[in-house]
């Protein structure tokens, strides 16, 4: 009976790890290498205190890091609530995995579950968490496009390239952090 939940279980978490993958790795690899040169002025206009940048050239990575974290902190001023869920849906991924496998082995200890069930139980909690955390995903990837509209209005960047390698690692950046810890290695 137990392993008929390991099929969609495991078919979940594939296919959060191949979406973590596909929009985010492949991107950050790609492109976060990549130099970039930015108006300081501009950029420190745009993002606001949350970031600061010593010079004008750095990395498409470390800028879309810069971008994301300066759109969560815009996009919470903007809609704390929306912002809040989006939060409890990651601590949601990042404790329950972990939750649930103290309590299995607690309850595979005291014999009440079958290895099957206990491994069962846990790759169903972690499907869940990642369910939810690519469910969850669109309201962080709006407030990071949302500002991405605003940086390519104020012509931050002087070439159109880096603004598109920043802005993709920046989006790039939201899907690496869709998926609970647990799952992050692979």
């Amino acid at each position: 009976m137990w392993r008929l939940l390991y099929i969609p279980c495991i078919l979940v978490i594939a296919a959060a790890v191949f979406a973590r993958v596909w929009f985010g790795k492949k991107i950050v690899f790609g492109k976060g290498m990549q130099p970039c040169k930015v108006d300081v002025d501009r950029w420190s206009d745009l993002l606001g205190s949350t970031v600061n940048l010593p010079t004008s050239e750095a990395t498409a990575g470390e800028l879309g890091r810069q971008l994301r974290k300066s759109a969560l902190v815009q996009w919470q001023a903007r809609d704390p609530k929306a912002a809040r869920a989006r939060e409890g849906t990651k601590r949601f991924g990042m404790a329950v995995p972990p939750l649930t496998i103290a309590v299995v082995l607690f309850a595979f200890i005291a014999a009440r579950i079958p290895v099957s069930g206990a491994i069962a139980i846990f790759l169903a909690a972690t499907a869940l968490s990642s369910a939810l955390g690519l469910l969850s995903i669109g309201a962080e990837l709006r407030a990071v496009a949302t500002l991405a509209r605003t940086l390519r209005e104020r012509r931050t960047f002087m070439r159109s390239d880096d603004e598109e390698a920043v802005i993709s690692c920046a989006v790039a950046e939201v899907w690496l952090d869709a998926l609970p810890p647990i799952l992050r290695w692979i």
